[in-house]
């Protein structure tokens, strides 16, 4: 809804997206809400952005994502 901050498209089409970067300057449009990481597959139809759930026992609060990368093994 607000947009990325970045994106990584993996070679089978899974893209990572980071979302939610508050910087000093940068308007944001949701500034209470922590960052968040998406999952989309755009080897769907209509692909759509889900919500990834973090692991508890990680501090929500102060997540800030900016930028995002993968390592393929």
């Amino acid at each position: 809804e607000t947009g990325s901050e970045d994106i990584d498209i993996l070679p089978n089409g899974l893209a990572f997206i980071s979302s939610g970067l508050k910087y000093p300057g940068l308007k944001s449009f949701a500034p209470d809400k922590p960052g968040e990481i998406f999952l989309m597959d755009l080897n769907e139809d209509n692909p759509r952005a889900m919500e990834l759930r973090i692991s508890r026992g990680f501090d929500l609060a102060s997540f800030n994502p900016h930028g995002i990368s993968t390592y393929v093994d």
